[in-house]
């Protein structure tokens, strides 16, 4: 009886069968690529950061759920919100996305570890207030920030601060009435610049020099802001900062969509909303400048 021979591998059978793992593993690569970048927030503010996120990666697909079911968040406890970003994320992910962009601050603030926690093989992107910019651009070192009111009292916003602007005066204040404003479609006009007015005067009167929109709602009312803070006031808002950081996180993650650039064809863009679909369309369409149309999800 012979003694079995020691299997020895062939390195040409080897060769082949590593290429075929690779061309494999290239292939899913590219599939996870082609796949759509989901983005939310509590209704129709996190629109603004969508656009952003358009303008640096033009040829990427989009599932964008604004959750205006529950809106406002910066009202609710950070418990709730916590359950509402859970929820919303596992029905991004059910949609099949690559990473997630949390367009809100409240729920960046109150949920992105929660989030990160529950669902690891996705990667997240939360919106930061823009402290370091307007620290780096104050000539007063006197800094007004417009948030909801929970994100205005965070604990967060203050480590933020004292990481970034010390030395420097910062005057936080919750303006909810103006997230009422822009998920009720209305973004300029006496009455709206009435209630900007009055919603930012607090921190208008601490002389300040910048203000940062720390609410992803308020940069659709951009333009009231800067009429009523004048040019002695730089408004500054995050959402380039987050479109550069989205793209570094893709990138990092080979997860950029195959020819995506500045000439690329636009990507496809699905809209979701928890709240009436038809009331959510038209407010997105007339935020974003183009038609859009909004399916319902019950969360």
């Amino acid at each position: 009886m012979h003694a079995q021979q020691p299997f020895l591998p062939h390195p040409a059978r080897d060769a082949e069968r590593s290429l075929h793992a690779l061309d494999r593993e290239k292939s899913e690569s590219a599939g996870k690529a082609e796949a759509p970048i989901g983005v939310f927030d509590s209704g129709v503010g996190g629109l603004t950061i969508l656009s952003a996120l358009r303008q640096e990666l033009p040829g990427e697909n989009y599932i964008y759920l604004g959750d205006s079911a529950h809106c406002p968040y910066g009202v609710r406890s950070e418990t709730e919100i916590i359950d509402l970003s859970v929820r919303i994320s596992r029905f991004l992910i059910e949609q099949g996305v690559k990473l997630i962009v949390v367009a809100c601050n409240t729920a960046s603030q109150a949920a992105l570890a929660a989030l990160r926690a529950t669902f690891p093989s996705i990667p997240f992107v939360g919106v930061v207030p823009a402290v370091k910019p307007a620290a780096r651009a104050t000539q007063k070192g006197r800094i007004g920030i417009a948030a909801t009111n929970q994100a205005a009292k965070a604990a967060y916003l203050r480590q933020l601060i004292d990481e970034f602007a010390g030395g420097i005066q910062a005057f936080a204040i919750g303006c909810p009435e103006l997230v009422t404003l822009v998920e009720e479609g209305q973004f300029d006009g006496p009455l709206v610049e009435e209630t900007v007015r009055q919603a930012l005067e607090p921190i208008l009167r601490e002389d300040i020099d910048v203000i940062v929109l720390g609410c992803t709602h308020f940069p659709a009312l951009r333009p009231v802001i800067e009429r009523i803070a004048t040019s002695q006031v730089q408004v500054i808002d995050s959402g380039s900062a987050i479109a550069r950081r989205t793209r570094y996180v893709l990138d990092t993650e080979n997860l950029i969509y195959p020819n995506t650039g500045s000439a690329a064809a636009p990507g496809e863009l699905r809209l979701w909303c928890s709240g009436d679909p038809e009331k959510f369309s038209a407010i997105s369409s007339k935020l974003l400048g183009y038609n859009v149309t909004a399916q319902q999800t019950h969360l």
